[in-house]
């Protein structure tokens, strides 16, 4: 029997009282570098200097035609560089460890980026693998290969792109600590790498075509993957302004074992068959229905009455895109002080502001999961748990009262969350999401859970915010709390609100 995102998400659920033993063996701790032996390293320029934009104005903006002619080394190092860099150096035992510009479950870091190229001025047309280690490039398969990728993708958007980022995420990274539930973060942080790479893009004003359809088996083999250890999970198209020829289409040449062995990151890798169970089901692409739910109407859950947000007209910014980006951190020292008027409708005014849906098309974002959000300590805002309709920018209260202490206990009982003056909640009604999109639906609402997540992080570190997002949790006690149906679950929870002015990574 097929497998299911709902009955995936059941079988890898947390309960309190059947929770078994796990000791991490450190011995084999995954790398989280990938490397590429034999292979000498392209440096990228160092020396490029960031935009001077808004984060608000990044996020709402609406994506339009207009591309760059040509896009320059300098161009693609500064969008690798506020895609994926290091920002932050730990002294751990055993050596140095090094944070990055994106969210990770456990700071594990399974994602990887991978990108093609037609007419990047100063680099040969190819496929290559970035380092973010080095910040530097290997070059995996020399020449176009914009018809593979068009025949893998159906995608019209090929014969013209400049640009096409492949990303993907390794098992072992994270399955080394979270074993069979792992799948879940593999989504989650691959979708926190796309909104990074999504805004980049938009920041240099170039196009950016999201997909999260394609053809698994030729996109892996393209990359060179070994796809019992490391499988794609998006897509994104940078179209440039000329078509380039169309070529016929090339068949695509196994890459050497040294390549696909890349994608071992430790001498000894536990499988979980759940992992590939699941997302093997997702592998065959399913044509949505034409009926698609609307989530947040279909969690068992209802307001009786909406209120339209209305956010200033700008956000209270404290710093640039640019600066949030390098300045992102998951901060856990939550003080229990009020979060502004200001901050919070910003906030959600930044999650109205559309998510690009599997088809490549900006979405409202309510149709593979939706919004709901817990306030403990909010100007302006009653204590309570609400909705968000996206489609509408409006809110509504399901619940009065005070839900963050006991979704602190129900979150493994880490005590910090109930100081947070915020929880927003990520949830779905996996059942509909199956019947809707197949099991590939399980990939689009906890891609787009994690997008979303990535960019409450960015909006809070531009407004001065702590911030941090939680996977983990008593899956059926989160259900009762909230109140959903039988077939809903909470995919991701994000904590935001002030924090003590120190230091703390993750």
């Amino acid at each position: 029997m097929k497998k299911t995102g709902f009955q995936y998400h059941k079988d890898t659920s947390y309960d309190r009282h059947n929770m078994t033993g796990h000791y991490l063996d450190w011995q084999n701790q995954p790398g989280v570098f990938k490397q590429y032996p034999g292979i000498d390293p392209v440096l990228l320029p160092q020396d490029v200097h960031s935009p001077n934009k808004k984060l608000s104005s990044l996020i709402k903006e609406t994506a339009g035609s207009a591309t760059l002619q040509a896009v320059s080394l300098e161009d693609l190092s500064l969008i690798l560089r506020l895609t994926y860099s290091l920002t932050a150096k730990a002294r751990h035992t055993g050596g140095d460890f090094y944070y990055r510009s994106v969210a990770s479950a456990g700071a594990l870091y399974p994602a990887e980026i991978y990108f093609a190229t037609q007419g990047i001025n100063d680099l040969d047309d190819g496929l290559y693998h970035f380092s973010v280690a080095r910040h530097s490039l290997c070059l995996l398969r020399r020449g176009d290969i914009s018809a593979p990728i068009k025949k893998s993708t159906q995608s019209a958007n090929i014969n013209t792109s400049i640009l096409t980022f492949f990303l993907s995420a390794i098992f072992f990274r994270s399955a080394w600590k979270y074993r069979a539930r792992s799948y879940r973060y593999h989504l989650l942080d691959t979708g926190h790498l796309t909104e990074n790479l999504i805004l980049a893009l938009k920041a240099l004003e170039l196009h950016p075509a999201l997909s999260l359809d394609f053809d698994d088996t030729d996109v892996n083999r393209l990359l060179g993957l070994d796809e019992t250890k490391e499988v794609c999970l998006a897509l994104c198209h940078v179209p440039g302004k000329q078509a380039h020829e169309d070529k016929k289409t090339m068949e695509i040449t196994e890459l050497p074992e040294t390549v696909k062995n890349a994608s071992r990151v430790s001498e000894e890798e536990t499988d979980y068959p759940e992992v590939r169970a699941i997302h093997t089901a997702g592998v065959e692409f399913t044509s949505p229905t034409e009926s698609r739910p609307v989530m947040v109407h279909e969690l068992g859950l209802g307001a009786d009455k909406w209120t339209e947000i209305n956010p200033a007209d700008t956000w209270p910014e404290t710093l640039k895109y640019a600066e949030a980006v390098f300045h992102r951190r998951s901060k856990r020292n939550f003080v229990r002080q009020p979060i502004s008027q200001n901050c919070l409708t910003a906030l959600l005014d930044g999650l109205c502001a559309g998510c690009f849906g599997p088809d490549g098309e900006m979405s409202n974002n309510n149709q593979s999961m939706c919004i709901g959000f817990l306030v403990g300590n909010a100007e302006g805002f009653d204590p309570g748990l609400y909705l968000l309709d996206t489609s509408s920018s409006s809110i509504g209260m399901v619940a009065p009262g005070f839900f963050t202490e006991r979704m602190a206990h129900i979150c493994l009982d880490q005590a910090w969350l109930a100081n947070a003056a915020v929880h927003f909640l990520f949830m779905s009604d996996l059942n509909l999401v199956d019947q809707a999109y197949g099991p590939r639906g399980y990939r689009y609402a906890m891609m787009t859970a994690g997008a979303l997540g990535e960019r409450l992080y960015l909006t809070a570190t531009a407004m001065g915010l702590g911030c941090c997002g939680i996977g983990a949790f008593y899956d059926m006690e989160e259900v009762e709390l909230l109140g959903l149906n039988s077939t809903s679950r909470l995919l991701y929870l994000v904590a935001v609100g002030p924090v003590k002015s120190i230091k703390n990574f993750a």
